[in-house]
């Protein structure tokens, strides 16, 4: 499964690069906010984005529901530092897959959402 990882934090996007290839999952990019997200989208067709939910020029919610009208869209599973109750019902909402907590990010976590 090919993986675009969008992140305002270049840490985070190198922590979770390592995570989910050492589980497989192959990191085809990455951007720091929504406007590069959504280029990076169009052009390198990832089959899930793995999308912060607090970017510094759109929120997470957004790029979802800009990816969810492309074309051949990929899936999307937003992560963020705070508890997906923070959120309400934005998250499903916005057409995302799920969400994960950034200290619960796995491989397997992700499989879950997809899955289901």
């Amino acid at each position: 499964m090919t993986v675009l990882i969008v992140d305002d934090h270049p840490s985070f996007r190198a922590s979770a690069r390592e995570l989910l290839e050492a589980e497989g999952y192959e990191i085809v990019g990455e951007a720091e906010n929504g406007a590069a997200a959504l280029q990076a989208a169009k052009e390198l067709q990832p089959d899930l984005v793995l999308l912060d939910v607090q970017l510094p020029d759109m929120d997470g919610f957004q790029v979802a529901e800009q990816l969810r009208q492309l074309a051949d869209a990929p899936a999307v599973v937003l992560t963020s530092s705070r508890d997906s109750a923070d959120y309400g019902s934005c998250i499903q909402v916005c057409g995302a897959s799920g969400f994960v907590p950034k200290a619960d990010l796995s491989g397997a976590a992700i499989a879950a959402l997809l899955i289901a």
